[in-house]
């Protein structure tokens, strides 16, 4: 069978390799050549980050190689560029088999037998959209499901910017008086909401009237001009043949409640750009997983083993889920979670907040060894973080940089670390403000969590929590694989029922009570990661 070829050849190339630790690499290889060889779907948590990086790959890699029939394999263009230059020659050059290796955005022809790489964008529009560009039926492995619900969303985002109005005016050019005067409503409209630091706005009802009338304007005047004013749904017809793709799209989601509207503003400029998204993708999703057999694989999506959350989120019926957790003994973290902070929305915290700070980098500063990285997800809590620290520390503090001294303080969002986690050095010392709870501030925050509402749903079980609890494991990766310190600050986890969750999360750990140079001594001669 082809799981035991897989195990011994596997087996025998870590051997020879030496290979970095990661336990689960044989087990791992056994199940996707297994969903190979039946065809069963899966969806595997490795425990381990989904980044650039990620070690499992050889686990999955070396059962497509040895498979003899066609699959897919769907992974971003950088995940892609390391297979194809560093893990799939070395394999290659252990295997007999010379199994044929494409990349494109489409099935190279009806007879290949090999392995097509391609991009989630590529593959997921041609599922979503229906154009018919990759075979049914065929097995396909998705790495860094992580991202996946943010791959399908971003999909199918409508954007309308100002060229969107330019040529919705050269389709009607009789029109354009309306025209100019609807944009010019909406902007005086929009533009009155209050600065916050999104820079974007959900649509209320007001401006998505001006739409609707707009709609509704050249839906008259179009039929009025073709003679068909008996005929409604005729002139419905001929609305949608002459309306430009974007404003047609925008048209169809305006009346639905499971769309997100919302406004990009670009004040400086004075414009502004309308977005429309789904509030859930699960149930465009669902019809994707019936076309052929999946196996996703991502880092950690789920507190549980079958992933119910994740699972409903994504649409996914019943398939084959396998949890891997993190090796006590090699990923193990120290956790600093004081007790006794104040709340992190009260006007107590910042003072305190920064004199927790202060001490971790004075112990920071004896061991002189190393990155430090303060998390913030709040935008202006983050900007005054950095003036503070960067008076005190000079130019060892940046913020959201990526040039930074051996010795370096890193001040940063969640998003700025999750995206060049991979290329920095493993920070000895991770400090963490506040768990990173989507913000309701956020106006897509708020619509989703309406939405949730709307459908009688528990939307921080569901939503707030999940998304916070994955960030948080991304975060902590590289620490992980180091054995430093994460310093949490946020006292909501001391106080709160979903804090033990918190901690299930972080797992492995050692709760610590303080931190002093002598826990940063492992970190010497300690470099940046391969």
């Amino acid at each position: 069978m082809i799981e035991v070829e897989v195990h011994q050849q596997l087996r025998a190339f870590l051997r020879e390799q030496g290979e970095p630790y990661w336990p689960h690499h044989l087990t791992m290889a056994r199940l996707v050549a297994r969903a190979l060889r039946l065809g069963r779907s899966a969806l595997i948590q490795a425990g381990a980050p989904s980044g650039y990086h990620g070690r499992y790959r050889l686990s999955y890699l070396m059962p497509l190689l040895l498979w003899h029939e066609p699959a897919i394999l769907v992974a971003s263009e950088a995940v892609q560029q390391r297979l194809l230059m560093v893990e799939i020659p070395r394999l290659r050059q252990w295997i007999v088999a010379k199994k044929s290796i494409q990349t494109g955005d489409c099935w190279p022809d009806p007879e290949f037998q090999g392995l097509l790489l391609t991009t989630p964008q590529a593959w997921l529009s041609d599922r979503l959209y229906q154009e018919g560009r990759f075979p049914v039926g065929i097995l396909t492995v998705i790495d860094g499901v992580d991202d996946l619900e943010d791959w399908t969303r971003s999909l199918l985002t409508t954007r309308l910017g100002s060229q969107d109005w330019n040529d919705l005016m050269q389709c009607y050019p009789d029109q354009a008086d309306e025209i100019r005067d609807a944009r010019v409503q909406l902007t005086c409209s929009i533009f009155q909401h209050p600065v916050n630091p999104y820079d974007r706005y959900l649509l209320e009802m007001p401006e998505q009237a001006v739409l609707e009338d707009l709609y509704q304007t050249l839906l008259e005047d179009r039929a009025t001009e073709s003679g068909q004013q008996d005929a409604n749904r005729q002139a419905e017809n001929r609305e949608v043949d002459t309306l430009p793709h974007n404003w047609q799209a925008l048209q169809e989601q305006l009346a639905s409640r499971d769309q997100l509207l919302w406004t990009e503003v670009a004040r400086p400029q004075g414009q502004f750009s309308l977005h429309s998204a789904p509030a859930e993708v699960a149930s465009v999703l669902e019809p994707v997983w019936a076309q052929q057999p999946v196996v996703l694989i991502g880092g950690a999506l789920d507190l549980e083993t079958d992933a119910p959350t994740f699972r409903q989120r994504l649409g996914l019926g019943d398939l084959t889920c396998v949890k891997f957790s993190p090796d006590r003994q090699h990923e193990l973290i120290q956790l600093y979670l004081p007790d006794g902070l104040p709340m992190p929305n009260t006007p107590q915290f910042q003072p305190i907040l920064m004199q927790e700070v202060r001490a971790l980098l004075n112990a920071t500063n004896t061991a002189k060894q190393g990155l430090t990285v303060l998390l913030v997800g709040d935008m202006p809590l983050k900007a005054q973080v950095g003036s503070m620290l960067a008076a005190e520390f000079g130019s060892r503090v940046q913020v959201e940089k990526t040039c930074l001294d051996e010795n370096g303080i890193l001040i940063s969002g969640w998003e700025f670390w999750r995206q060049h986690q991979a290329v920095l050095p493993a920070p000895h010392l991770l400090v963490i403000t506040t768990l990173p709870l989507p913000s309701l501030e956020d106006p897509l925050v708020a619509g989703r969590v309406a939405h949730y509402k709307r459908a009688r749903q528990d939307w921080f079980r569901l939503y707030l929590l999940p998304e916070a609890l994955t960030e948080l494991q991304r975060a902590i990766a590289p620490v992980r694989e180091s054995q430093g310190v994460v310093a949490l600050l946020d006292n909501r986890v001391n106080h709160r029922t979903y804090g033990q969750q918190v901690l299930t999360a972080m797992s492995p750990l050692a709760r610590i009570n303080y931190v002093d140079a002598s826990l940063f001594t492992q970190f010497e001669g300690l470099g940046a990661r391969d």
